[in-house]
């Protein structure tokens, strides 16, 4: 049904000119079958961890296409317990879109505010799988916020992570921040769906997370006022182009750009989060320079922008827990509020904790409540 309505989706806003691609060949592996292992660098190891190592998997990208992504598999110390180490899927938050951002390869963005989150799952007794998504570290591009390719790719991480190493036990739970917590909530709609009955999904934490951003990139365009939530906020949006360049070809994103725009784009597929959004700020790049035809010119757009990042409003099997930072301004929060009150109202399984932080603040204040919520999944 969901890739009925994707095909449909792309048909309506591109016309039926679009590519056929072609089907997987017969000998693709299936997804989250390990391809090789390799140590961790130093560098993407976080403190506590032991046995590190860097795993190469099946997976698939934008329109299902088989591809070939990478994790990161972290280990606490000591001997397994009966049954193997219980999993925290990491689904990160933006690093950028080349290989040398990977999340595997380069490590963290926020250094500090992520080995110190990961630290306190490892030192609670959890093994860590973090899938760097489609195209980061491995061939092809990144489909930035993909919510349907970054859960296939959390989910298969999962899989060969826990085929690999026989001291992982197959349950599992998704804990991811801002472009992670996005995913972190698609993978908690579609993990029973994708694990199949070969693991045991428990549950998701998602902080940070961006929610209807479809309703503010549909007004995207030459005349819009300058935008700057965050000093991220530019380059958090050429990332977004670049996704829907990489996931919907036919709709040549280019065409909507300036001169500018379009180089722009084409650094943005070269830096990192940090040196991107350095470079923007000091360049004083506001977003609506980088239009020359608004995005609203797409036909059905915002329900291509729904299909393509637009977070599920229901469908959920398993308790899902919501940190949101009041004075976060990277996510659209009022935005987020919402999408956690339209759960509620869908009677979903959520639960929902605010904090007096912003978007990095809140990762390690939201441990002291979604520690023993995670320990409750997995009792």
């Amino acid at each position: 049904m969901r890739k009925l309505w994707f095909t449909t989706a792309i048909a309506l806003a591109c016309g039926a000119s679009l590519l056929r691609l072609p089907a997987a060949g017969a000998d693709q592996a299936d997804p989250g079958t390990v391809e090789s292992v390799a140590p961790l660098a130093a560098v993407a190891t976080p403190p506590g961890s032991v046995n590190s190592s860097r795993i190469l998997y099946s997976t698939t990208t934008a329109n299902d296409m088989p591809t070939v992504g990478s994790a990161a598999v972290y280990f606490p110390p000591g001997p397994a317990p009966a049954g193997g180490w219980p999993v925290i899927a990491w689904a990160h938050g933006t690093v950028g879109l080349s290989d040398e951002c990977a999340y595997s390869i380069a490590g963290p963005s926020a250094v500090e505010r992520d080995w110190a989150y990961l630290g306190a799952w490892l030192a609670q007794g959890y093994a860590i799988v973090a899938a760097d998504y489609a195209g980061l570290g491995t061939s092809g591009e990144h489909p930035y916020l993909n919510g349907i390719v970054e859960a296939h790719n959390v989910v298969d991480a999962v899989k060969a992570a826990t085929g690999q190493y026989s001291s992982l036990a197959k349950k599992w739970v998704v804990v991811g921040q801002s472009q992670g917590g996005g995913a972190a909530v698609f993978t908690a709609r579609y993990a029973t769906e994708f694990g199949g009955p070969g693991l045991d999904y428990r549950g998701a934490v998602g902080t940070g997370v961006p929610a209807y951003v479809e309703d503010v990139l549909q007004l995207l365009g030459p005349d819009v006022p300058p935008i700057k939530l965050s000093k991220h906020t530019t380059a958090y949006v050429l990332y977004i182009l670049n996704g829907l360049r990489t996931t919907y070809p036919a709709l040549d994103i280019e065409s909507f750009l300036t001169d500018s725009g379009r180089a722009w784009l084409a650094r943005a597929r070269e830096e990192c989060i940090t040196p991107l959004a350095d470079e923007l700020s000091a360049n004083g790049v506001a977003i609506y320079e980088l239009f020359e035809r608004p995005l609203g010119q797409i036909p059905n757009v915002h329900g291509l922008l729904s299909g393509y990042l637009g977070l599920p409003e229901s469908g959920y099997d398993k308790p899902l827990f919501m940190g949101q930072g009041l004075r976060d301004t990277d996510v659209i929060t009022p935005e987020t509020l919402r999408f956690a009150a339209v759960l509620a109202a869908n009677r979903q399984p959520v639960t929902v904790h605010i904090y007096p932080d912003d978007h990095d603040g809140t990762v390690n204040a939201s441990l002291h409540d979604s520690l023993p919520f995670v320990r409750d999944l997995f009792s």
